[in-house]
């Protein structure tokens, strides 16, 4: 009797090795998205979760590939550094492909937006020019940044001051406070503090510049970025994408889908 055991207890742990040495317990591929935790409604932080539309679209993709999403959330301004050290895979929080076609490997277009100014509703600034004297708040390292150093350096000349701060929650609060009396910022965002803000605020009628967002891998990457594209065309033709778009309120912005 004892003798059986012995042998079958050897045959378990035999075969036991043998899984092991075959990959039996093979970890699952992660997928790793850069995104800035206060960019609402494409990423940021809500009752202690991550959320937003590119979020769920991310999550979609691995989840189609059999992958587990890590969400990481970044500083802006440091993007590149977490994309070349491989921290992260990909940067995708409504991240601008215009001026940057060359600096990364990008996915197709996804949506269409333009870098709006928001002011109090009370403030009496109704158009660009009403921004002369007065003092504009931006964020780091953004689109909006680089439009008025560069496409419209002649508008920010005018302003009393263009001050960058690390996010958009930031530049409210100081908003709020009447530490400023602008943020120049992107319209998806510009959408959403305005509408959960009960009237302070409004978005200048005027845009100071038009764009359009893609994923954007590290410089090289195609193996992944074609993985990732060929997934959201999918996620296009059976009309998940659109699904996800339309619960985040985004679908009249996006160019995929329609």
């Amino acid at each position: 009797m004892k003798k059986k055991l012995a042998i079958l207890l050897i045959a378990v742990i035999t075969v036991m090795a043998f899984t092991a040495g075959c990959g039996g317990n093979k970890e699952e591929k992660t997928f790793t998205v850069g995104f800035d935790a206060g960019f609402p409604p494409y990423g940021y932080e809500e009752d202690g979760e991550y959320v937003g539309f590119d979020l769920d679209l991310a999550k979609e993709v691995c989840d189609r590939n059999g992958w587990e999403l890590v969400k990481q959330p970044i500083d802006w301004d440091s993007k590149d550094m977490e994309l070349d050290s491989g921290t992260i895979d990909c940067i995708w929080n409504g991240f601008t492909i215009n001026g940057r076609e060359e600096k990364y490997t990008w996915s197709e277009a996804y949506v269409d937006n333009s870098q709006v100014i928001v002011v109090p509703k009370d403030a009496g600034i109704a158009s660009l020019a009403d921004l002369e004297g007065k003092e504009v708040l931006v964020q780091a390292d953004s689109s909006a940044l680089h439009t008025l150093q560069e496409d419209q350096k002649d508008l920010a000349d005018t302003f009393k001051s263009l001050t960058e701060v690390p996010d958009y929650n930031t530049a409210f609060m100081d908003l709020e406070a009447g530490a400023a009396n602008a943020v120049a910022l992107d319209v998806g965002v510009a959408n959403y503090q305005v509408n959960n803000r009960e009237g302070e605020y409004i978005i200048l009628d005027e845009a100071i510049s038009t764009e359009q967002y893609g994923v954007g891998f590290k410089l090289g990457n195609e193996e992944l970025r074609d993985q990732v594209q060929k997934t959201i065309d999918e996620m296009v033709e059976d009309g998940t994408f659109m699904e996800i778009a339309e619960k985040w309120e985004l679908a009249d912005a996006v160019c995929l889908g329609k």
